[in-house]
This record gives structure tokens, sequence and C-alpha cells, in this order.
């Protein structure tokens, strides 16, 4: 009995020592990887989990679990679906779980002193037809607001970024608006007095009635046209194939050649450029014209010779200053003076002409002699 007992104690001995031996190295084991957690999961979350744009830096993200996006579809608009995610993360420090998530780093967009951006949305519906403006924001395509010069964190997998050269209106200039969007008079419902007119109203497309000042101006160009218009005072000089002839009452064909001063007139600057066209336009198609008619009229009234001797030079300058003031006027125009340098003759005539004076001259010379 006694010896029986004793190895039952022995074995008791040696399974509490086996336990113990078992339970110490579970133990260590256990020790040993909190260690390993402790002193690696930190160095494992820096590194692989640390998100970290600097400046003018920011991070797009990509989630690699979740719901499918739909068809067609570029950009994640909600964070349980996978894809790249809208939203950017600025600069900063971010941790996300590599298993979940993906990211790229980017610079800021830069829009320098003097260019403004336009967005061009890559996501959405396709645009309707006759459309060039994403209003919608569910919509593609090119969006009417305007970016001024700055730094912007702009997803580059939603967003495309046009940088463009802002308005510059010059001093003595003014700036002559079309509206490229809205209501078109050729093919939308319009009353007649809508549609016969140079001039869009609000909502349609064309020339508007308001214009620009001098200055700068952020204007997206695919929604307004900008034309610089000059009021400041033009010369155009008459003569070569621009100058003007006219047979005088006797029948000799004239010819005058001089120098006109001009300029448009802001308030009616818009409607001229739509009715007539540029400064080129406005000469040949509106005081040129005038001159002409107007010399020939009055021109005939008169003898070649004048045009020649005489106060007819100088009367003829003046009426035809006042008839160009007139009738420029109601189009915008401001004649602001008319200088005749030169109205010659036939030869034959002036020739005549000459030898008579010279005549004359010496009549009055001998008669001082005698």
């Amino acid at each position: 009995m006694g010896e029986t007992e004793n190895k039952k104690n022995i074995g008791n001995e040696k399974g509490v020592s086996g336990i113990s031996l078992m339970w110490l190295w579970k133990s260590g084991c256990v020790s040993f990887l909190v260690i390993i957690l402790i002193f690696f999961l930190p160095i494992w979350v820096w590194y692989w989990w640390r998100i970290e744009p600097n400046a003018g830096q920011f991070a797009v993200l990509l989630r690699k679990t979740g719901k499918d996006l739909p068809p067609n579809e570029i950009i994640a608009l909600s964070k349980d679906t996978k894809g790249i995610q809208l939203d950017v993360l600025p600069e900063g420090r971010y941790f996300c779980n590599p298993y979940t998530w993906f990211w790229t780093i980017h610079s800021m967009t830069d829009i320098p002193a003097g260019k403004m951006g336009i967005k061009v949305r890559l996501y959405g519906k396709d645009l309707d037809d006759g459309e060039i403006i994403a209003k919608d924001e569910n919509q593609k395509g090119i969006m009417p607001e305007v970016l001024a010069p700055g730094k912007y964190r702009i997803n580059p997998y939603a967003y495309d970024v046009i940088i463009l050269d802002a308005v510059q209106i010059k001093p003595g200039y003014i700036g002559v608006v079309t509206s490229l969007v809205g209501k078109d008079p050729l093919y939308d419902s319009l009353t007649e007095s809508e549609r016969n007119t140079y001039l869009a109203g609000k909502d349609m497309k064309g020339v508007v009635p308001e214009v620009l000042d001098p200055g700068t101006y952020y204007l997206n160009p695919y929604m307004l046209g900008i034309v610089e218009v000059n009021l400041q005072s033009q010369r155009f000089e008459v003569g070569g194939d621009d100058a003007i002839y006219f047979l005088s009452q006797d029948g000799f064909p004239i010819k005058i050649e001089g120098t006109l001063e001009f300029n448009i007139q802001r308030e009616k600057a818009a409607l001229l450029t739509q009715q007539v066209g540029d400064l080129e336009d406005i000469v040949n198609k509106i005081i040129l014209p005038r001159m002409r008619g107007f010399s020939r009229i009055e021109g005939s009234k008169k003898k070649a010779v004048d045009f020649i001797v005489g106060e007819t030079r100088q009367q003829f300058q003046n009426s035809l200053q006042d008839h160009l003031r007139k009738t420029c006027d109601p189009w915008g125009v401001s004649v602001n003076s008319v200088l005749i340098r030169n109205i010659i003759p036939p030869e034959e005539i002036a020739k005549v002409i000459r030898e008579r004076e010279l005549a004359v001259q010496d009549a009055r010379k001998f008669e001082q002699q005698i």
C-alpha cells in the first residue's frame, strides 16, 4: 500500500510539473506575442496605414471592399461603395486599413494670377441634346462655375481643369458680351418681339445689351463670348482707293481727300457691333456711303472752279461735317471732326485757273508799279 501510494504521489507530482511547464511555455508564447504586438504593431500601422499629404498636396482614396459601382460609373459617391471616392483628404495625417483602402497623393491645382480655371465633370449622366453646360450636379460636362487664381484640391479622377486666360478689358475699350447658352431664337418658341431683335433678352442666346467696363473678369468662355470694342477716337484717311469722286455742275470729275475722326458711343456699342460689325465695317457701311452720297448731291450743285477758288471749300467741309454728325449719331457713331485736305479738279481745268490767277496777280503787280 505504501509503495503504491508513493508511486501515485510521484505520478501526480510529475503531472503537476508537466502542466506547470506547459503553462509556462504557453505563457511565454503569449508574452512573446504581446511583446511583438507592442513593438511591431505601431510600426506596421505607422508605415502601412499612415496617409500624410504634405503642404500643397491631398490624397484620393479608393475603396477595395463594399458594393460594386453601378454600370458606366467611375466615381463612388457613397463611402460603402467600391471604387474611387469623390471626397479627398487635405493635408494632414490619417490612418486607413490597407486591406480596405488604397490611396494616391496628388498636388493641388494651381491657377496663377491672370488665369482662370474651368472644371469639367467626368462622371454622371450625359448632357441632353443641344446642351453644352452641365447645370445639373448629376450630369457630366463643362461646369458653369469659374475658378479664380489660387490653389484647389480637385479630384483628378472626377474633374478635369482647363486653365485659360482671364478676360482683360483694356482702358479705352469695353467688352461686348454674347450669351452662348439659353433659348435659341431660331428653334425655341419665342414671341414675335423676342425673335425680331438684334439684342438678346433674358435667358436667350445672342448679344446682350449690357457691356463690360475696363478691368479683369473671370467669365466662362463656354457660356459667354467677349469681344473688345475700342471707344477711343479713330482717325480715318479718306484718300487712295477710299477717295471720294463726284461730278461738278459743269460735268468735271472732282476728287476729294481728307481726314475723318470718329468714335463709338458706349451705350450703343453692343447694338452697333451686332447690326454693323467692327470698325472697318462701320467705316465702309456707315461713314463712307454717307460721305459719298452727300458729296455727289452737294458737289453737283457747284461748278468746278468753285472748288479751287473762293470759300466753297470751307463751306463744303462744314456742311459735310454737320451731315455726318446728324446721320451717324443714331447708329451710335460720333463724328468728331472732318478735314478736307485736297479738292482735286481735272488737270486741264486746274491749269487754266492757275494761269488766270497768275495773270490776275501780274495785273495787280503792274498796277502797283504804274
